[in-house]
């Protein structure tokens, strides 16, 4: 049996509405971006993206430098905003796991596509150029 918090929702509440105006957009895009707003945030989504499924202390040895305070902040957030379910077993000592919803897992598509759009203006480094060093016969 496990149970998760109540007010969590697993998909969007609205609908979209065309902004009519460029504040509007600009307005718009800073709501949805506040969601991944966060030092960690990123790289918890990142973790759990594909469907992975994973414990408080597996995300706290995946995610060097980040404080369990913190950890349990930021997947507070991510819960309430509805990016991931965490669920409860009534078990000693007790057992959190993590997941993302559909709505969290819907947002890997747009950051791959965010990546590719920095990659073509050369903002994102070769992640494999930068973990070889680099040769020379001189």
């Amino acid at each position: 049996m496990s149970r998760t918090h109540e007010e969590v929702s697993p998909a969007p509440r609205g609908k979209y509405e065309e902004p009519t105006t460029p504040e509007a957009a600009a307005d718009a895009v800073e709501r949805a971006l506040s969601v991944l707003d966060g030092r960690w945030k990123l790289v918890i989504l990142f973790r759990l993206f594909g469907g992975r499924v994973l414990r408080f202390s597996e995300l706290e040895r995946a995610i060097p430098g980040i404080s369990q305070k913190m950890l349990g902040q930021q997947l507070r957030q991510l819960e309430h905003d509805g990016m991931l379910v965490r669920t409860v077993y009534p078990e000693v000592p007790p057992r959190v796991d993590y997941r993302l919803t559909d709505w969290g897992q819907s947002l890997c598509p747009v950051l791959d596509r965010l990546l590719r759009w920095a990659a073509a203006r050369g903002d994102v480094p070769d992640v494999a150029a930068a973990a070889s060093p680099e040769t020379s016969d001189g």
